[in-house]
C-alpha cells in the first residue's frame, strides 16, 4: 500500500466513526495524520475497534502476527494514537476518534507547525463536528449556583464526578497550548484539564500529566471558577472520565459558538440558563465583560440581560454579581435533552444521526 493510500484509508476510518473527520480540498487532514502516525501505525489503527481488546484478541481477529504486536500497540498508546488500560494483569487497547481522543493526546507533539495544521483544519472539522448531535459535552455549572429547590442529577454535578473518582490526573490544556504557539496566549490557568477514573492507580505510569489527589482536584476546580473557566464533561449520564475547564479564546467547543455562530444548544448540552433581575442589576457589566465565555449577556438599557439562546448555564456570572441580581434557572422539562446513558449509547446515537455505519469498529 502506497504511503498516501494508508493515510486516506485512516482518514476514512476516522470519518466513519460517529465523531467524524471530514475531508477537505486542501488535504490538510492528511498532513495532520502524517504528523501523528507512520504508515505501519496508520495501518494497524484501521484494524482496531472502539471496544477494548487484548493484543492476543486483536491478532486472532485480524490475522496479524502476535509477535511484537503488544509492543507496537503500547508504543501507539504512548504516542496518543490509541487508548490503553491495564486491568487484572491484562492490558487492553482500543482506537480513539480524532476528538475527543487523538488530538487531546498530542501535547508532546504540539509545536507551531502542528498547531498551524490543526488551525487550518479547524473550520472544516468544527462545522461538521458541532452541527451534529448529540453534543460532545455537557455543562457542569458552578455547583453553588444550582437552584436550591431543585435536586440536580448526578451527571449535572461536578462534585459527583470527583467524589466517585479514585484516580486523578491533571494535564496542560492542549487548546491553550495550541493557541499560545499561534501567538494568541491565554492569561487564564493552563494546567486545568483533568482525567478521572473510578479505579485506584490508573494514572500512576501515565507519560503525560501529573497525578493529583482528590483535594487537589477540588482546588483546581475552585481556581478555574475564579478565573472564569467553564466546567465541561462528556455528554453522558455515567462513565464521564474528564473535566475540561474552558475559555472563550482557546477552547474549540466555545470557539465554535463564538466564531462560527453555531447555536449554543447544538454545541453544548446544558440543563440550566442564567437570568438577570433588571430591577436589582446596577449595570456594572462584570457578568458580560469578565465572566461570560459565550457572549450571552448584553446591555439592555440601564441593566444587562441574558440571551437565552446563547447561554450555556455555567453559572460563572452569578458569584461575581455585586448585587446578586443573577440566578441559575433549570430549563423546562420539554427543553431538556437527557444525555445518552453511556459512551456506547452516545456513539450509537451519533452514528445514527450522522448516517454512518461504524459496525465494523464496534
Amino acid at each position: 500500500m502506497m504511503s498516501d493510500e494508508v493515510f486516506y484509508k485512516l482518514a476514512k476510518v476516522l470519518d466513519t466513526l460517529p465523531n467524524g473527520f471530514p475531508a477537505t480540498e486542501s488535504g490538510v487532514e492528511i498532513k495532520l495524520l502524517k504528523r501523528v502516525f507512520n504508515e505501519e501505525q496508520a495501518d494497524l489503527f484501521c484494524s482496531l475497534r472502539l471496544t477494548f481488546e487484548t493484543a492476543a484478541e486483536i491478532a486472532a481477529r485480524t490475522g496479524r502476527p502476535a509477535g511484537g504486536l503488544e509492543e507496537r500497540l503500547l508504543d501507539m498508546a504512548k504516542a496518543g494514537q490509541l487508548f490503553t488500560l491495564k486491568l487484572g494483569g491484562a492490558r487492553y487497547y482500543k482506537m480513539l476518534p480524532w476528538v475527543f481522543g487523538i488530538y487531546e493526546f498530542q501535547l508532546g507533539r504540539m509545536d507551531r507547525s502542528f498547531a498551524e495544521l490543526v488551525e487550518a483544519y479547524w473550520p472544516a472539522y468544527g462545522m461538521q463536528f458541532f452541527t451534529n448531535q448529540p453534543q460532545l459535552m455537557q455543562t457542569l455549572p458552578v455547583e453553588e449556583t444550582l437552584p436550591l429547590h431543585q435536586e440536580a442529577l448526578p451527571y449535572e454535578k461536578v462534585s459527583s464526578l470527583i467524589d466517585n473518582g479514585q484516580s486523578f490526573l491533571v494535564n496542560e490544556c492542549i487548546c491553550k497550548k495550541e493557541r499560545g504557539l499561534l501567538d494568541h496566549p491565554c492569561d487564564r490557568p493552563a494546567h486545568v484539564c483533568m482525567a478521572v477514573a473510578p479505579v485506584p492507580g490508573v494514572f500512576d505510569k501515565s507519560p503525560l500529566g501529573r497525578v493529583i489527589s482528590k483535594e487537589e482536584a477540588y482546588a483546581i476546580l475552585r481556581q478555574s471558577e475564579e478565573a472564569g473557566l467553564v466546567h465541561l464533561t462528556g455528554n453522558v449520564q455515567v462513565g464521564q472520565f474528564y473535566i475540561c475547564n474552558c475559555c472563550k479564546c482557546c477552547c474549540g467547543v466555545l470557539r465554535s459558538i463564538n466564531e462560527f455562530g453555531i447555536p449554543a444548544a447544538m454545541v453544548v448540552n446544558s440543563h440550566h440558563y442564567a437570568e438577570i433581575d433588571a430591577e436589582i442589576c446596577v449595570g456594572c457589566g462584570v457578568c458580560a465583560i469578565e465572566r461570560c465565555q459565550v457572549g450571552a449577556i448584553e446591555e439592555d438599557g440601564d441593566a444587562y440581560r441574558v440571551v437565552r439562546d446563547r447561554c450555556i448555564g455555567c453559572g460563572l456570572c452569578i458569584g461575581h454579581c455585586p448585587t446578586e441580581a443573577i440566578r441559575l434557572v433549570r430549563k423546562d422539562q420539554n427543553a431538556q435533552t437527557p444525555p445518552p446513558f453511556t459512551e456506547d449509547d452516545w456513539f450509537n446515537e451519533r452514528g445514527r444521526k450522522r448516517g454512518v455505519d461504524f459496525t465494523t469498529y464496534k
